[in-house]
């Protein structure tokens, strides 16, 4: 069973072995594959951010960031990032945490959500962002300098809340 919950302290070093683990391959997130423990968690857990992990059968397997999309006058726009452990893959996390995110973000206030950079190659996400209600509203060419695939466009993925 999936369960979702906000992130604690004595969660991070279960946060940091997914977040090293998906920026390693260097193909769906901004990060250097060699980032620090140490900035990562900063971002992943900052003060700016609602911070949650997907526990399965207790164990943390996802997680996932709300926050402001941007400052102020465009403080009304939840953005949001999800990783999710490879072991753990297709079994349903990712989904969960989005629908959870989705009502979560209205709970908050927030009236619509939108990625700014889904790596176009990133295929699984794309589709299950779409059957979630989001839609591609722009894309950036070459946004993304994918570690395998070099200069790779982005999608700007959006939806009400």
């Amino acid at each position: 069973m999936i369960d979702i919950r906000k992130a604690a302290a004595t969660d991070h070093d279960q946060i940091w072995m997914i977040i090293q683990q998906v920026i390693s391959r260097g193909d769906t997130y901004v990060f250097d594959p060699e980032s620090s423990r140490e900035k990562m968690l900063d971002y992943w857990c900052g003060p700016d951010k609602h911070t949650y992990v997907a526990t399965l059968n207790g164990n943390v397997a996802g997680t996932f960031v709300l926050k402001d999309n941007q400052p102020d006058l465009g403080s009304h726009i939840a953005n949001a990032s999800y990783m999710t452990l490879a072991s753990a893959a297709r079994q349903g996390i990712g989904k969960t945490m989005c629908v959870f995110s989705l009502e979560e973000a209205k709970r908050l206030g927030y009236k619509a959500m939108q990625f700014n950079i889904v790596i176009k190659s990133n295929e699984r996400a794309v589709r299950l962002w779409q059957t979630l209600g989001f839609t591609i509203i722009g894309e950036i060419p070459e946004a993304f300098n994918h570690r395998q695939h070099g200069l790779t466009n982005a999608y700007i993925m959006y939806r009400k809340l």
